[in-house]
């Protein structure tokens, strides 16, 4: 039975600088009765039908295009009617004997993409070749491999090689979108899993008005790289997602991993938005509208496939816990920067073109943020460089800490932004895993503070993610690639754990599991990085894991001078291509081709004549702050009024039959095919890890294949977290010199304690030993055995005594320091506190020190 017309309202009052609503979005319908998966195109003289069909070719439609309208028209109808597959040959045999020169084909497709027109005609841009590269609830996630672009003209001739028609098609024709471009005839794939799971919660309690996210209540257009290839149709007619697929580029991929025979599948979605898109040096910063370069959502989605849907098998509604995902953010910093090229240097200079008081665009960015990710937490991590012989990232991070400090003075206390600022690289440079260690703690912090998503049979079982971490360096692809993966596999622990796979969420690096999930965040990034840089990454996890360092160098530098020479020599014309393609360029008589203007700037920074000044100190939009969580709770939990069949089977039309057209395209009825034809067959898996083991002595994919040091450091702080310290309401005048003395006993019992242990170790040495009178020991505080006398003898903290056994203050206290701007202690102090005090005595004696700032 075929859906009726769904419309999406949204509330005037709920945006304070109103945003342009899609394109007649709200009057557009889609039917569920068959989807159509495959298109035949057929021309006469005047005339050129598409007729699209279900995959398995029972139900068929026709899309009548007329070609005899003027060239700069496009008339698109279609009649709605469904057709058998009978009565489709004998439409197509009355059209051939209405025509005199017959009906031809043209092309057989697997999708339509859209319309584009440069100076002559329009085109048709249809899909003639696609890959299956994930499967998510027995839908189907696809790869573009080959397109066609198809002229709407009955006098159509092949322009002119020197003709400006001929030089837009060759500019068009550079953005490849036989690379890295996906879409999915049933899965929306422009938002993410949550979303589209709540929105069906939504509807089935007769909720449909509660729009997830707030203000998006359709197809994400931000991710949406077509939409400008629709904007023709959309007059035309009302059927316009029946027809054409909304198509996303990014990256995306899907690895199996084997637990004891069970196959838990991990999906990864980049979604990167057409906003301000472009290529590295080209586009850096924000724009007016608030869209910063670069700009990538990524999910992680984690599944049990001991079920294949999204619903149980008891007559459910997307109801199956066996699905989890978190989402992590990645951009430019929102500032007005950018470098100049020309000058042919590796690392040009770094220049803030516009300095605003009230960062505006920044404002309306972070904004956003809150829209999109439920109102909750925004985790910001800086990872460039805080110290610079000739400053260049140093610039931007003084202002962009100046900007969240603004942001934040007028934002509520609970919805602050948490900024961390990190020099990534700084810490690379040092012994050990410093790196890894503290983006294994932040990670833990962000995991906690977001949460997870993780399906739920009603509302009140479905744990919901709120807020985002972003994550940026300087161009967002090496460093930011690095956090991300530490993040995510801190999440991927959590997932493992809710799906109740696995005694805990800790999982050991050189594991297989780990092995592959590192595998596809390296393939993640080399995507990300190819498309924004023109080259892979050039630092990668075995960089900041110091593993192979050789190899992993002169891995670097190749990729290095790729990097360079794309940015030289190739981005100005990948970006006219970008320009063409997203419709910031349209071609109009008396104005300059593309590739005559010397710049782009006023092509992404045009003026915002329609959009209202906001606010300079409310700065955001009530309705987005607004907890997803707290409003589930307050208009669904609240109201009695969660998920059951009974509601279910009023509100969904279908239910509980065919409401979900899942298994046709899972199952391909009437399809001879074979396992090396499967594409979870064939899917890259943890099985090759063991495939060269005998049988019988195959390992978990949690053992660490490398048993380390690293690891066992890393299992100790995540499954024996502290108790923290609450010193919020601690009386200061309370603390006395004695309270110091105390904590001060604490650190020198571990100092005496090793010096007594390595005192011994010497005396093992005939050469220590025939000096060892010499050796002088304060008999006044420490005793052979290293044991501390009373803290009500010891001498004030600075005393000269003090200060031989603790170190000069000025050393102390560089190792005590905390940023202002995160909760974690500073990377270089990490190795003292690991080394000399437990975590508990460190927060002590921080939270301490804090409070009697004047002792210090």
């Amino acid at each position: 039975m075929e859906q009726e017309p769904a419309t999406h309202e949204t509330d005037a009052s709920s945006v304070s600088a109103k945003p342009m609503p899609p394109i007649s979005a709200s009057k557009q319908r889609k039917t569920r009765k068959f989807t159509l998966s495959k298109y035949t195109i057929y021309e006469t003289k005047d005339r050129m039908y598409v007729v699209g069909s279900n995959k398995r070719e029972t139900m068929f439609r026709i899309l009548e295009i007329d070609l005899s309208v003027p060239t700069d028209n496009l008339s698109v109808l279609e009649d709605n009617v469904f057709f058998t597959r009978s009565e489709i040959m004998n439409v197509l045999a009355a059209l051939e004997d209405a025509n005199d020169e017959g009906l031809n084909k043209r092309l057989t497709g697997y999708g339509l993409l859209g319309f584009i027109r440069f100076t002559d005609c329009y085109y048709l841009i249809v899909i003639t070749k696609t890959s299956q590269v994930a499967v998510l609830g027995g839908h189907c996630i696809y790869h573009i491999d080959e397109t066609e672009l198809v002229p709407l003209s009955n006098s159509y001739k092949r322009p002119d090689k020197y003709s400006i028609e001929a030089r837009f098609l060759s500019t068009f024709l550079n953005l490849d979108l036989s690379k890295t471009f996906y879409f999915s005839y049933t899965y929306d794939i422009t938002n993410t899993l949550q979303t589209n799971v709540l929105r069906e919660k939504m509807k089935a309690v007769g909720r449909p008005d509660l729009s997830v996210p707030s203000g998006i209540p359709d197809y994400n257009d931000m991710f949406m790289w077509n939409s400008n290839l629709l904007k023709p149709v959309f007059p035309c007619i009302d059927t316009v997602y029946d027809w054409f697929q909304a198509m996303v580029h990014g990256f995306i991929d899907q690895v199996n991993v084997l637990i004891w025979g069970r196959s838990v599948y991990v999906t990864l979605i980049a979604r990167r938005s057409h906003h301000f898109a472009g290529a590295r040096y080209l586009k850096r910063g924000v724009n007016k509208q608030g869209f910063v370069a670069n700009e990538v959502e990524t999910e992680q989605i984690v599944s049990d496939m001991i079920l294949t849907p999204f619903h149980c098998p008891d007559n459910g509604y997307f109801d199956s816990d066996r699905y989890t995902s978190f989402v992590q953010h990645r951009g430019s910093i929102p500032l007005c920067w950018s470098q100049e090229v020309s000058n042919l240097t590796a690392k040009p200079p770094i220049q803030v073109n516009v300095k605003d008081p009230f960062f505006s665009s920044a404002a309306i960015h972070f904004d956003r943020l809150f829209q999109r990710y439920g109102g909750g937490p925004i985790q910001v991590l800086n990872l460039i460089k805080t110290k610079e012989k000739n400053p260049r990232e140093v610039n931007l991070l003084n202002e962009f800490e100046e900007c969240i400090n603004y942001l934040n003075t007028f934002l509520p206390d609970s919805k602050k932004i948490q900024y961390t600022s990190w020099d990534m690289s700084r810490a690379s440079k040092s012994h050990g895993q410093v790196v890894i260690e503290f983006l294994e703690r932040y990670a833990l912090n962000t995991v906690e503070t977001t949460g997870i998503f993780h399906n739920g049979r009603d509302f009140k079982s479905t744990r919901i993610q709120e807020g985002i971490c972003r994550t940026n360096c300087i161009d967002c692809l090496d460093r930011t690639n690095a956090a991300q993966f530490v993040i995510g596999k801190r999440a991927l622990g959590v997932q493992l754990e809710v799906l109740g796979i696995g005694d805990n969420s800790f999982l050991e690096y050189d594991s297989d599991i780990v092995h592959i999930l590192t595998e596809l965040f390296h393939d993640h990034g080399d995507t990300i990085a190819l498309q924004y840089g023109g080259s892979h990454l050039v630092n990668t996890m075995e960089t900041y894991r110091k593993i192979n360092q050789w190899s992993s160098h002169s891995r670097d530098m190749i990729e290095s001078i790729k990097r360079f020479y794309s940015n030289s020599f190739v981005d100005a014309q990948r970006q006219d291509a970008i320009n063409l393609f997203l419709g910031h360029y349209v071609w109009q008589e008396g104005i300059p081709a593309l590739w005559e203007m010397n710049t782009d700037f006023y092509l992404h920074m045009g003026p915002d004549l329609d959009s209202p000044k906001r606010s300079y100190t409310k700065w955001w939009n009530i309705y987005h702050i607004r907890s997803l969580r707290d409003t589930i709770q307050r208009e669904i939990l609240g109201k009695d009024n969660d998920m059951t069949k009974v509601k279910t089977y009023k509100n969904i039309r279908g239910y509980p039959g065919a409401f979900d057209n899942y298994w046709n395209e899972y199952y391909a009825p009437r399809l001879l095919s074979s396992f090396r034809d499967l594409f979870a067959f064939r899917m890259n898996s943890t099985r090759r890890y063991s495939t060269g083991e005998k049988r019988g002595s195959a390992l978990s994919p949690f053992h660490s294949r490398k048993q380390s040091f690293l690891n066992k450091k890393l299992r100790d702080f995540v499954l024996k977290k502290p108790e923290r310290i609450d010193t919020s309401s601690s009386d200061t005048h309370d603390f006395t010199m004695k309270d110091e003395n105390e904590l001060y006993h604490v650190v020198l019992q571990k100092q005496a304690a090793e010096l007594g242990a390595l005192k011994e170790q010497l005396d093992g040495f005939s050469l220590i030993k025939s000096g060892g009178n010499n050796v002088k020991v304060d008999k006044d505080y420490a005793l052979e055995s290293g044991t501390v006398f009373s803290s009500d003898n010891m001498p004030p903290p600075y005393s000269s005594a003090g200060l031989t056994l603790l170190g000069e203050k000025n050393f102390y206290e560089e190792h005590c320091k905390i940023s202002e701007y995160t909760v974690l202690d500073q990377y270089a102090s990490q190795e003292h506190w690991d080394t000399h005090v437990t975590t508990e005595e460190a927060e002590i004696y921080m939270s301490f020190t804090k409070e009697n700032s004047s002792f210090m």
